[in-house]
């Protein structure tokens, strides 16, 4: 088959399942239901017993109803009885296993510890453009009927989480490092000993196991942070940290408690740490060591280069002690300063944010401050009010106050003024040898080091390898300038970096790099271009039956013979399936073949099936592979795909069976809005169904088939479809969409 590659610049991952519950533009609506009316006072009973007790009740949101949800109060210094607004924590899937969006907790935080209130969703907004964290946005809570108030909404650290971002088994070691006590070291990764118990009051487990990877990487961070980077995911690391220090977040890590951070178990057996708990960051949170922070002054002029030698930060130290993780560090604190302060966009996104919440927050009878302190607290320092934390007294800096002087401090420094490499371009070429392989090339001036980063999978782990300007191997000339190095792997898809560096400084290419690669994809004329591996109601075969399917599409201009080609789930195994005689794929078109072990079927049916939990699907010659799709584990009726179609690189996409891929059919996509226009009854339909309006809304119906046609346009409230095939339909009215099952 004849083959191709194309160059992506960059994917940003981070965002794949980014949904309307954490939408910084809108404000979701919680209603909470308890049949006692001193729930207040139970919650806080439980809260004080600290048998992580839950009081169960009724919660809707956006209009939308779970019963039996599991409610408790959380939050160590933003808690307290004499609240009328705690912080919470709802468990939908409490009894009954239910989720709102794909989420079955809510992490509810009170503004306790932020007069702007705009600091923890504005900080995971920014960090989210560096690293993998948690969604926030905000939410109005109601219990009983009573607004109880403004509520930021943070998605939670949980199975699901480690899955959907971080491709680790739901079964990972996963710890939250915050310490019982903070005065008594923190959750610092010293090494305390091969005892476990040792660890009780500064970590806690959330998994069923995984005190020794803690132990394992206590010690060598410890004790051999040479070997750090086969037990830590650094980059990960190098970003947490350069965040924490640029934007002045010290209930972290970086600050004296050492905590707010959770080490979760990748696939590849090290360990990536999440930023948790922003709600004091950017200043919010005052001191720099055990002490007073000393005022904006001492936050503002905090050195870049904070905890080097200090032996009580053992992982800021190893980095900060190692010459290239310095450099990858400075570099990392500039991009993340040039993209957020040098041109104040952290603060016109404060405005934004602040514009979407003062009429809530103005109606929050229970806030801590006014809307005219939270608005003054972007630019000028207010003292806190009271509550569960430090004191009345506190203070809390202004953003703009803070930010204006630390522009100017970290733009005099000697790390931000140091000359970094230049790199110009960054390209590839196709190169033959045995195998299809890729020669990477990047245009670099004023280096000593070259390096470039590559992987196959978004799970994987990058490897890095010593880019060369020596004329061998493939580089065209020594000394020009041009470093080249050629990726020894028969690959359909990578990704990758470059990071150069020099006596003084380094820099990345992409900027945001690992976080953000370029990608290069191998297009034959005949790709598999969408996987589902769980289908639970997107098409059934012709035998009414929704089984997995494999999706191959021809990107040719000419018919293309399948015949002697073959699936295979197994790359030890690559003529497993083998397409029948006389399988032509047209141009431009598409071809399903079921993953059901079930040959016996009419049509194309492989005699494999496909894992929900993770694998990958081979598309051969019985000997060359011409294409493969590597996965990490799908929710039901999510598919994996190449977005643009065809071309694209691999990605979590709706389901688009037998057609473009996108986020739906034409561009439709299921809505849920507070407000449902009309709903669809029976759903799933065998004759007939009823669209029932809930508005006044002037009727226009557009129902389209799941190959994205439309089958129908009218005003008809009775919809028949006896003589529809069986499968998804969607139907829409004005800007709503919804799916129907036809059986």
């Amino acid at each position: 088959m004849k083959k191709y590659w194309i160059l992506i610049l960059t994917l940003h991952f981070s965002s794949l399942y980014a949904q309307e519950l954490y939408n910084t533009s809108t404000i979701a609506n919680i209603e909470i239901t308890f049949t006692q009316s001193n729930w207040d006072q139970i919650l806080d009973t439980y809260y004080t017993n600290g048998n992580d007790e839950r009081l169960l009740g009724t919660v809707e949101i956006n209009g939308e109803s779970f019963d039996s949800v599991g409610v408790k109060y959380k939050g160590n210094s933003t808690f307290n009885a004499s609240n009328a607004k705690n912080p919470l924590n709802i468990k939908l899937d409490e009894i009954i296993n239910q989720n709102y969006q794909g989420f079955s907790v809510l992490k509810l935080s009170n503004g306790d510890k932020d007069p702007s209130f705009v600091r923890e969703v504005l900080g995971y907004d920014i960090a989210k453009k560096y690293m993998v964290v948690p969604q926030a946005s905000y939410a109005k809570v109601y219990v009983n009927g009573t607004y109880i108030g403004l509520y930021s909404n943070i998605e939670s650290i949980n199975n699901d989480f480690q899955e959907k971002y971080l491709y680790a088994n739901r079964d990972s070691t996963r710890i939250k490092c915050n310490p019982v006590n903070v005065q008594n070291g923190g959750s610092s990764l010293e090494y305390l000993g091969a005892n476990e118990s040792s660890y009780y009051n500064f970590y806690e487990l959330e998994s069923n196991s995984g005190w020794t990877d803690l132990i394992n990487l206590c010690n060598i961070t410890d004790n051999a942070p040479s070997l750090l980077e086969d037990y830590l995911d650094i980059d990960r690391a190098i970003w947490m940290l350069a965040f924490n220090n640029v934007m002045v977040n010290l209930d972290s890590y970086t600050g004296p408690f050492k905590q707010n951070y959770y080490l979760i178990k990748a696939k590849h057996d090290d360990m990536i740490p999440v930023l948790w708990d922003l709600n004091m960051t950017m200043g919010g949170f005052g001191m720099i060591n055990s002490g007073p922070g000393g005022g904006g002054a001492n936050l503002a002029e905090m050195s870049l280069l904070l905890r080097q030698n200090e032996t009580a930060w053992p992982l800021l130290n190893a980095i900060l002690q190692n010459d290239r993780y310095r450099k990858m560090y400075i570099a990392h604190c500039k991009t993340i300063y040039e993209e957020n302060i040098a041109g104040d966009e952290y603060y016109d996104q404060a405005l934004d944010l602040q514009a979407t919440i003062n009429t809530a927050l103005s109606a929050d009878n229970n806030a801590f401050y006014t809307l005219a302190e939270a608005e003054s607290n972007l630019t000028t320092t207010i003292t806190e009010n009271g509550g569960g934390g430090p004191g009345p007294g506190q203070s809390f800096i202004g953003l703009k106050e803070l930010f204006d002087e630390r522009k100017v401090y970290l733009e005099s420094t000697s790390q931000f003024s140091a000359i970094a490499p230049t790199i110009a371009e960054v390209n590839f070429e196709d190169y033959v040898l045995f195998n299809t392989q890729l020669i990477v090339t990047a245009t670099v001036s004023n280096a000593n080091d070259v390096l470039l980063g590559y992987r196959e999978f978004n799970g994987d782990r990058f490897v890095k390898v010593a880019m060369k300007d020596d004329g061998l191997l493939n580089d065209v000339a020594a000394a020009d300038g041009i470093y080249t190095y050629t990726i020894p792997m028969n690959a359909s898809n990578v990704q990758f970096y470059v990071y150069a560096e020099n006596a003084n400084a380094g820099i990345f290419s992409p900027a945001r790099a690992e976080h953000e690669f370029y990608a290069a994809a191998t297009i034959y004329d005949v790709v598999l271009n969408e996987i589902q591996t769980s289908n639970g109601t997107t098409q059934p075969d012709q035998n009414g039956e929704f089984q997995d399917w494999i999706e191959l599409y021809n990107t040719s201009a000419n018919p293309v013979d399948l015949s002697n080609l073959y699936l295979s789930d197994k790359g030890s195994e690559l003529n497993r399936w083998k397409f029948p005689n006389g399988t032509i794929i047209q141009p431009d078109d598409y071809l399903i073949v079921w993953a059901d072990a079930d040959t016996f079927q009419g049509g194309l049916h492989a005699n494999f099936k496909l894992s929900a939990g993770g694998e990958t699907v081979y598309l051969s010659n019985g000997t060359i592979v011409y294409d493969k799709i590597k996965y990490a584990f799908m929710k039901q009726d999510v598919t994996y795909g190449r977005f643009p179609n065809g071309t694209g690189t691999l990605k979590i996409l709706s389901a688009t069976f037998n057609a473009n891929n996108g986020e739906g059919p034409v561009g439709i996509k299921e809505t849920k809005e507070e407000i449902s226009h009309f709903e669809l009854y029976p759903n799933p339909s065998t004759s007939s169904f009823q669209i029932l309006m809930k508005t006044n809304e002037e009727l226009f119906v557009e129902i389209y088939d799941s190959m994205g046609r439309n089958i129908l346009k009218g005003s008809a409230t009775i919809i028949h479809t006896e003589n529809w095939a069986k499968g998804i339909y969607w139907v829409k009215i004005g800007n709503q969409s919804k799916k129907i099952l036809v059986q």
